[in-house]
């Protein structure tokens, strides 16, 4: 059964990050905004992994950049997962002209990528954390929406629910009982996915210069301004590259995890 040593590995890989996220809460090797380090000095000397073109500790700007990196993406799941699931979930029961024109919506707006439309949302608000949790959930709300109609149809289409029905269920019954029991694992692996999307999202945003300002230390922000000095002090560059792969490759074996664990016959077929 590979499912488990997946799972087990992403774990380790997200739960890393997360501990660095939580330590920065309470403590930080330095003060995000102290610039007395030097520009650009090497690891070394009281900075582990150096120092960045303004002269702040390297280790600390990555430390908070965890944090916002775990904050954006759970953030964005929550907004994406609640709204997807519940426009879902009307189009699952919605009459026909109803579901029609939900799920043309849902086409029109899918066919825009994730980050465009985080962009376009990100502009009409001024850049901060809140508003890169808006626009990605926005964003992902859409796949999830998307998802759960299918789901919810596949499920109603079944002979329980008609027999359930038959029997004097009501429709909000159906829902807490069959229903979302039934969808929930699925939902569950899609949601996992989008959270390493959201974290990807988020990087791209700050990297582009459209994700929280300063001081929040992004991985995206760090990559943008360590480019022009990757091959001076490469440790700026690869260290926040490195730590976005690692978040992202865990979360995508957690969920690659979840998927065996949701369905028995694919974990033993593997």
């Amino acid at each position: 059964m590979k499912g488990r040593p997946t799972f087990a590995i992403g774990s380790v890989l997200v739960a890393a990050v997360l501990v660095v996220a939580v330590v920065s809460l309470v403590w930080l090797p330095y003060d995000p905004s102290d610039t007395s380090g030097g520009r650009l000095a090497p690891p070394g000397g009281g900075h582990p992994l150096g120092t960045d073109k303004l002269g702040r500790d390297l280790l600390t700007q990555l430390m908070i950049g965890a944090r916002i990196a775990l904050t954006v993406g759970v953030g964005s799941v929550l907004v994406g997962g609640l709204l997807g699931v519940t426009a879902g979930l009307l189009a699952g029961f919605a009459t026909r002209w109803l579901d029609d024109t939900i799920s043309a919506v849902l086409d029109i707006l899918i066919a825009f990528p994730t980050l465009l439309l985080a962009m376009l949302v990100v502009a009409v608000r001024q850049a901060s954390l809140g508003s890169a949790i808006l626009a990605i959930g926005l964003a992902m709300s859409v796949v999830v929406a998307r998802l759960t109609r299918v789901l919810v149809k596949r499920v109603l289409a079944e002979d329980y629910i008609t027999a359930s029905r038959t029997s004097g269920t009501s429709w909000p019954r159906v829902v807490t009982e069959h229903v979302l029991p039934n969808i929930w694992p699925t939902l569950l692996v899609n949601l996992a996915l989008q959270l390493g999307l959201a974290v990807l999202a988020e990087a791209a945003l700050s990297y582009l210069g459209l994700g929280p300002p300063p001081p929040n230390a992004s991985w995206g922000r760090l990559l943008q301004e360590a480019q022009a000095t990757v091959l001076t002090a490469p440790t700026g560059a690869i260290a926040p590259g490195v730590l976005l792969v690692v978040l992202v490759v865990g979360v995508n074996l957690v969920a690659d995890g979840f998927r065996d664990l949701a369905d028995p016959t694919r974990r033993w077929s593997r």
